[in-house]
C-alpha cells in the first residue's frame, strides 16, 4: 500500500506521510526498534521538508523518533529530542495542548529511565496537574500520569505518597475502567509492589494473588 501511494500521490503527499508514520507504528509493536527509527526519521525528514518544522504533523514525527529512541534504550538521545518536541509544541500548540503535555510526560520518563527521579517526579507531577485541569481527573490519560507519578515517586525512596497514589489511581480505574480492565490490573500489581516496597509482605502477596486470578482475557 505505502509503495502505491508512493507511485500514485507521490512521496510527499500528506497520504503517503501517513502511511509512511502508521507502517513505522507496525513496525514497533513487532518489536523492529531499529527500522522503526528509520521510518520515523524518514517521515520526519519529508515532513519538515514539505510542512514545516513547526507543524502540528512534523511535531509528532519527532514525537515519535524520540520514542522510538526511548524504545531501543537510547535515552539522552530520546530526552534531547523529546526536550526539543516540547519546546515547539509550548510555541505551537501553547501549554496546556493535549500533545504539548504528552510531550512532558515522555521527557518525564526520559528523564526517570536515566535514574534523573527528581527531575521526573516534578515534571510528572506538573504533568498531572495540568492533565487534571485541562482533561479532567477521570480522563484515562490524567490516570496514566498518576501512574507514573508514583512510579517516580517510588525511584526516589516515597513509598509512602507512592503507595497512596497508586491506590487513589486503582480506585479511580476500577470506577472509569472496571475491576478487570488491564490498566485497572496494571495498577492493583502497582499497590502491590508498593506495599513489598514498604516490608508489608502480607497485604502484596493478597493483592499479587488478586491480580492473578482475574479473568484471562482481562490480562490479554
Amino acid at each position: 500500500m505505502l509503495k502505491i501511494k508512493g507511485t500514485v500521490l507521490g512521496k510527499s503527499h500528506p497520504d503517503t506521510l501517513t502511511s509512511m508514520n502508521n507502517l513505522a507504528i507496525a513496525l514497533e509493536k513487532q518489536g523492529k526498534f531499529a527500522e522503526a527509527e528509520a521510518m520515523h526519521r524518514q517521515t520526519l525528514q519529508v515532513r519538515e521538508t514539505v510542512l514545516g518544522k513547526d507543524h502540528p504533523g512534523t511535531l509528532a514525527s519527532m514525537n515519535n523518533v524520540a520514542e522510538s529512541l526511548r524504545l531501543q534504550g537510547k535515552y539522552a538521545e530520546a530526552e534531547a529530542m523529546h526536550l526539543q518536541t516540547l519546546e515547539l509544541r509550548e510555541t505551537v500548540l501553547g501549554k496546556d495542548h493535549p500533545d504539548t503535555l504528552a510531550s512532558m510526560n515522555n521527557l518525564a520518563e526520559s528523564l526517570r529511565l536515566q535514574g534523573k527521579y527528581a527531575e521526573a517526579g516534578v515534571m510528572h507531577r506538573q504533568t498531572l496537574q495540568l492533565r487534571e485541569t485541562v482533561l479532567g481527573k477521570d480522563h484515562l490519560v490524567t490516570l496514566a500520569s498518576m501512574s507514573n507519578l508514583a512510579i517516580a515517586l517510588e525511584n526516589q525512596g516515597n513509598y509512602a505518597e507512592a503507595d497512596a497514589m497508586h491506590l487513589q489511581t486503582l480506585q479511580l480505574r476500577e470506577t472509569v475502567l472496571g475491576k478487570d480492565h488491564p490498566d485497572t490490573l496494571a495498577s492493583m500489581n502497582n499497590v502491590a509492589e508498593s506495599l513489598r516496597l514498604q516490608g508489608k509482605y502480607g497485604e502484596a502477596e493478597a493483592m499479587h494473588q488478586q491480580t492473578l486470578n482475574a479473568p484471562p482475557d482481562a490480562t490479554a
